[in-house]
Parts: structure tokens; sequence; C-alpha cells
């Protein structure tokens, strides 16, 4: 099984393999450690392929259970070590949202299921939610479960709604049970299609809709969340599974679908959280603002997932700069994005690429970009007096705050389409560096002492009709407590997905310190500093 977060890369590797890891990410340079070739984009309609027929790769579950078998996903257990909870394969290189999947299944023995949209239990391989059944003595295959989740919720032959209590009631009906149960081929390969449309989720076997459910349980319904393959306590069983793939719907109504990517850690504690920033943020929209947005994200990288962006209406990057930042390798995979009108958003160091083509592109999706040898990224106290008139601005208040605010952009060429939303005047403080291709310049120098208003925040308007933004600030993770701060981010965020942004901003409440504390790196802790009569005894 692959490795599937980074903790479990540090856990085995130490803190002396982080600061090694961190000093070479430092350390590359434009065509070092370049990765494979970009993989083809997946377009809108396509299917999608989640096994490639050969390894798990990309899947994460319990070895001594699961193996490739005859290109074919295989779960077996066996007598002598029966299984004392039902175990799962979890896809683990995305979650579903609103998607149809189909698969090809083969059960001897026992029952299995297909889970989606579903959740991780406290145990490990162990995963709950909505399940669509298999059986090898076909009593219970082509109906939905809740694994761990308010159990039947439509038995084969039924279309079900799931009211406030959680209880299904049957609506309307998919055929006689015995009827559609000859229609499933015991011991053989049988073809499956899940459908999930809002609310509603479809089950056929072999071309025949099986049951169906529509969950009005607001309190307990599930917008997205994991696949999984179950392997059932109980007596020796075989299940396998072939040809997986899956095709991304756009999301119904008026709800926009964002795509956080997330790069790895880089800096010392609370400090480039890219992780929990980007978990925070998609947390807040998700609970504060479910008719407007379905957020997901992707960490540490660019995401393995080919069906990504299939109905992204927006894609944020909150990650390191230079060739680190997670697009700067799929750039051509953004630019498509960017030319069917697809928001893109940047956050802090992933406002720069290096200068030229990539840098170019950059300010194409987000209209200005860090050029190294003109833009500066001291720490500093910027005061935010006056805003604009614009969606983005609604409901922030004026305010100020240290941050590491870069400024001195290269822009569109006469601010084509750019609109800036948070200027401020640098004091001489963000000057006491010397020249460098980060830290000063003539030209910035004179620009600080003539006090010329710098953008630190800005949006733009494409051609195609497209949006972007970019937001230098975000060095310090404990920023996102300042309302207007996470206020700004939040409006940017949503305007990019074409988000209707009301009078008063999107809202969220004010943070706790949990809040904050959630999903940081595992980064090692700062070493205390020796006291000077400790040094000089």
């Amino acid at each position: 099984m692959k490795f599937t977060h980074f903790s479990k890369f540090l856990a085995a590797f130490g803190v002396l393999g982080f600061f090694i890891f961190v000093s070479a990410q430092g350390q590359n340079k434009p065509g070092e450690n370049e990765p494979a070739p970009e993989k083809p984009e997946i377009s809108q309609g396509d299917w999608a392929s989640l096994f490639d027929g050969k390894t798990l790769e990309g899947w994460d579950g319990d070895p001594a259970l699961w193996r490739v078998e005859e290109g074919c996903i295989t779960g077996e257990t066996t007598a002598d070590k029966p299984l004392e909870y039902n175990s799962f394969l979890q896809w683990a290189d995305g979650q579903l949202d609103d998607f149809e999947l189909k698969l090809d299944f083969r059960i001897q023995g026992g029952n299995s299921g297909v889970q989606v949209r579903s959740f991780a239990l406290g145990k490990p391989h162990s995963i709950g939610g909505y399940q669509a059944d298999i059986d090898f003595s076909n009593a219970w295959s082509g109906s939905w479960y809740g694994e761990q989740y308010r159990g039947i919720l439509a038995k084969r032959g039924q279309k079900t709604t799931i009211g406030e209590d959680g209880k299904p009631t049957e609506t309307g009906g998919t055929g006689s049970p015995e009827t559609l149960a000859q229609n499933i081929k015991a011991g053989d390969w049988n073809e499956m299609l899940i459908t999930a449309r809002g609310t509603k989720l479809s089950l056929s076997v072999n071309g025949i809709l099986m049951s169906e459910i529509v969950d009005e349980d607001t309190d307990s319904r599930r917008r997205q969340g994991l696949l999984a393959l179950q392997l059932h306590k109980g007596p020796p069983m075989k299940v396998q599974f072939r040809t997986i793939v899956v095709k991304r719907l756009p999301l119904g109504g008026n709800v926009k679908k964002i795509v956080f990517i997330a790069g790895p850690p880089s800096h010392p504690p609370r400090q480039h959280e890219h992780n929990a920033g980007t978990e925070l943020a998609a947390r807040l929209l998700n609970e504060n603002h479910p008719d407007k947005v379905l957020a997901t994200v992707y960490h540490n990288r660019w995401p393995s997932d080919p069906s990504a962006f299939q109905n992204a209406d927006a894609v944020i990057i909150h990650g390191d700069g230079g060739s680190r930042q997670p697009a700067y390798w799929h750039r051509q995979q953004v630019q498509t994005l960017a030319d069917r009108g697809v928001g893109i958003g940047c956050i802090h160091y992933a406002v720069e690429m290096l200068p030229g083509e990539s840098n170019d592109s950059l300010i194409s999706w987000i209209g200005g970009a860090f050029e190294i040898n003109q833009s500066v990224n001291p720490h500093w106290e910027a005061t935010f007096t006056s805003l604009p008139d614009h969606p983005v601005t609604r409901g922030v208040q004026p305010f100020k705050i240290n941050d590491e605010w870069y400024f001195n952009m290269r822009f569109e060429p006469g601010m084509k389409g750019v609109t800036p939303i948070l200027s401020a005047i640098p004091g001489p403080e963000t000057m006491t560096r010397p020249d460098g291709e980060h830290s000063g310049n003539p030209g910035v120098r004179k620009m600080v002492a003539d006090q010329v208003p710098q953008h630190l925040c800005w949006v733009k308007e494409r051609d195609n009709g497209g949006r972007g933004f970019g937001f230098t600030g975000c060095h310090f993770h404990d920023n996102w407590a300042n309302d207007s701060f996470r206020k700004t981010l939040l409006n940017a965020i949503c305007w990019v997905a074409k988000v209707d942004i009301p009078s008063g901003g999107i809202d969220s409440p004010t943070l706790t310190h949990s809040d904050l504390d959630a999903n940081l790196d595992p980064k090692p802790a700062p070493k205390p500093k020796v006291p000077a009569k400790a040094l000089n005894p």
C-alpha cells in the first residue's frame, strides 16, 4: 500500500529527515527534481480510471486482505484468520461528491459492498456511510445500506426518502425484488453503476435500476466523502472488482465546487500551514454555506485523482512558490481549466513561479505575480484604511495585521482586468535587508521612500469570463483568526467560483484556539533559546 499522508513520511524519516527535506526543497532549481511528464487532462464528461489493473497504487487497506489477482482488486478472508470487524480498501487519492461510478464485481461467499461519500471510523481500515450492497446469496445485492450509519436505507426494488428523523419511507419502486434478482449473476461478473446527484443516490446492476434514495436528513446526509470496498466479517469469502471508473457531475442548483490544493510543509510551526489553512477554509465554507459551496482539499501535492477538476468551479492553491509551486509542473492542466472559465486563486507564496513563461502564465490566470529581483517579501504590519467597492470587500472592515506581505508585484500591463482589493503603504522597516532576489532593489526602495501604495491582494476578470485572485499574506497561520483578514480571503475564494457574495460578505464564526490548532502539520518544535547566562557561566 502507498503512504497517503505526509505524517507517515515524517514518522518514518524523523526530525532530521524533515530538515533535510526542507533544505533540499529550498535548493531546488529550475529543471531539477522535475516530476514525471504531466498526465493528460481528463475532460468533463470523460471516465477516469481509479485502478491501473496491476497494483493497488492509490488505494489503502490491509495488505493481508487485499491484493491484485489476474488484473482484479481481490479481497479475501480465510477460516484461520477471521475478521473481528468489517474491513475496507479505501481509494486514497480523493473523495467523491456528485458522480457516476462504474465497476465490475464478482463475489464468492459472504457479502460485500461499495461505500460512497463515506467517512473513516475509529478502527484501522474501518469505514461508515452509504453502501451499495453485494452478497453471494443475492438476498441484499442492489440495496442501499448505511454502514454504521442508520442501517437499511432502501431494499432492492425500493425508492425511499430519508426524513429528518433519519428513517427511510418508501415513496416508489423499481420493480419486484425477485425479478430484479434474476438480473444479477451469482458467482459471476456483474456491472454496477452508482449515480449521486445532490441528495439522490441511485444503484443499478447490469443496466437495471435496483434501488434509489433521496436523503432529506439535513443533520446526517453527506454531500461528499470516501470511496471504499468492503470485506465482511464472518465466514470465509472472496470478492473481486475490476474496471473501476468515475465521472464527476456538475453540482446542481447554485452550489459551486471549490478545489483546494495544499502544498507540503516547508517552514516552522504555524507558518506556511498549507494543509491546515485550506482545511480550515473548506470547513468554514462547507459548514456555514452549504447552499452556496462544496469545497474539497487535496493535501501535500498536486492531486493524483484523475477526476479532481472535472466539476470544479474554482481551484485555490496554497503552497510554496518558484518551481515548488504546486501548479508549476502542471501549467498545461491549469491553462485548460482557465480556458474553460474555472476560477484560479493563489495564496501567499503560491503567487510566485519563475520569471518568464511560468510567471506569464500565472499572471494570465490571476492578474499578478511575485517577480524575483523586483518584488520583496518583508514581514511588516500593513494597515488597510480604505477598501474599494467590490464584492470581495463586502463586510470587510478596515484592519491592520502583521504578515509577510509581498509587494511591488508584476501585474498585467496597464492593470488590464485587475482590481486592487487590499492596498497599504509599506514603511522604511520593510527595506532593512540588503538587496537580493526577494529582499530589495533600487526601484522598490524608491517606491517605499515615495510612499507609493502597494497592492497586496487583487482580483482579475479574464476575457473569457473566468476570474482569479492573488493574496500575498497568510504566512502566519494564526492570522486566519482576524475576522476581516479571514472574510477577505473567503470572499475572494467564493468570488472566483462565481458565488453570489451577500452584502455582508461570506460569514464565518470567530475562530477558537482549537480551530487554529486543527490539522497542523507535524513539524518539529523550535528549539528553545539558551539564556545568555547559561552560555557564559
